[in-house]
């Protein structure tokens, strides 16, 4: 399965580690931005890419994507026929599973001022399972 990635600014810096964390668990992972820090940026150009590709090959494609809150990228990505993305930016873990298992979601969006990277790995890994 091939994990498509994408952020803003305010979530490039999370985006980065759960790239590495991922690697680090064998998945194959595309970037699709940004690619590196801009403060002026604007999370339309990243996170399109990543819901077009994750609709293109759903089943064998996800994607997670970083925003400040996650909010406005999942409205972003959930534009795009064929995706289901939901929204994590903290509370019970198992949110995250029940979006999977009862919404079939494709893309995960995480809110990057309210999680800690260790919350953000977890919550990862429980979308992933």
């Amino acid at each position: 399965m091939k994990i498509y990635l994408g952020s803003d600014h305010a979530g490039f810096q999370l985006k980065e580690e759960i790239k590495e964390f991922l690697h680090k668990k064998g998945y194959s992972v595309e970037d699709k931005g940004a690619l590196q820090y801009q403060a002026e940026d604007d999370y339309p150009d990243f996170i399109l890419p990543v819901a077009l590709a994750v609709a293109a090959n759903p089943d064998e494609s996800r994607g997670i994507i970083f925003g400040g809150s996650g909010q406005g990228e999942a409205i972003c990505a959930n534009r795009v026929k064929g995706v289901r993305a939901a929204v994590f930016y903290g509370g019970p873990i198992h949110i995250v599973e029940l979006s999977r298992e009862h919404n079939n979601t494709n893309i995960l969006s995480l809110g990057a001022r309210f999680l800690h990277s260790d919350e953000a790995k977890t919550a990862v890994e429980f979308w992933l399972r």
